[in-house]
């Protein structure tokens, strides 16, 4: 399956989704398969993010990333995209992760900028291009330099732009000034990496979200870009602030979305279960306080 919208290579609303887990602490690929047909059938989602942070991938093996890759396409791949997450900080790894995931399945790679080990901007270029010449896959390169630790600078971004399979920046650097130069710039699609930033990244060319909440506010969120595309800014302001309890609550466990999108899921009945370490479950007191926040945005939990 393809987008048919070249500027939202991806649609406009895709999800990070987390990795259903069994009490054991085993992957759920049969779980995994049904939360990907709510995200989908339910919430709206035009694509789903498999093996991002918030899927736990530094935890997982690169054989659970391929099955969970293949179980989501087998549930969804008919009519949404799905993109693996292949990042690491070791670009001979990525690029095998990356054929891993086009081998299962994927219509398309994540790619975040390598941390801790803190690359050059050259070394970034090196990194991006070579993931992007290991398949035929179209990349996005996830900027978030509050995990990274070093920032896809703009001209670094336009360089990058240069390759025909790296057609879009999930942006996570909260900076609109330096993505608003990298959009006149280019062509590529820039997508929210933080839910609550999504309408301000509307409003200087942004095509849509990469979201955690949208586990649960998706459909509210599909409405608001489309709201703000057909020039109706009064609606997409409404949606923002209406939503804006979940977009901001469900990192009240700062870094850590996954721990509170399970509770989350778990409240609901649907595919969560268990973290794995070093993550850590929910306390009661993070379950009650993320109940108030989806009650205050009108989608109880």
């Amino acid at each position: 399956m393809q987008a048919a919208d070249t500027r939202r290579p991806f649609g406009r609303l895709l999800t990070a989704m987390v990795t259903p887990m069994r009490p054991d602490g085993s992957v759920d690929l049969e779980g995994a398969g049904r939360l990907a047909t709510y995200l989908v059938d339910e919430q709206g989602n035009d694509a789903l993010v498999i093996n991002g942070t918030t899927g736990e991938a530094p935890t997982t093996s690169n054989e659970e990333k391929e099955s969970l890759i293949r179980a989501v396409v087998e549930a969804v791949g008919d009519r949404a995209l799905v993109v693996g997450g292949v990042g690491t900080y070791d670009t001979h790894h990525t690029i095998e992760l990356a054929k891993s995931a086009e081998k299962a399945g994927a219509h398309g790679l994540l790619v975040v900028t390598p941390y801790y080990s803190r690359p050059t901007q050259a070394g970034l270029l090196a990194h991006f291009r070579a993931v992007a010449d290991a398949t035929g896959l179209p990349l996005l390169v996830y900027d978030i330099p509050v995990r990274s630790a070093v920032a896809v600078e703009t001209e670094t971004m336009c360089r990058l732009a240069e390759h025909p399979r790296i057609v879009g920046v999930k942006d996570a650097k909260g900076n609109l000034n330096e993505s608003s130069w990298v959009l006149r710039r280019t062509d590529l699609a820039y997508y929210s990496g933080d839910d609550p930033y999504t309408l301000p990244l509307l409003s200087v060319g942004g095509v849509g979200v990469i979201g955690t909440s949208t586990h649960f506010t998706g459909l509210g969120t599909k409405e608001l870009i489309e709201a703000f595309e057909r020039g109706d800014t009064a609606r997409a302001l409404a949606l923002h602030q209406q939503l804006l309890p979940l977009y901001t609550g469900i990192f009240r466990v700062p870094g850590q979305g996954v721990i509170l999108v399970k509770a989350g899921l778990n409240l609901k009945g649907l595919p969560g279960g268990t973290v794995r370490s070093p993550v850590v479950e929910a306390t009661p007191e993070q379950i009650e306080q993320l109940r108030r926040d989806a009650a205050e945005a009108g989608l109880p939990l």
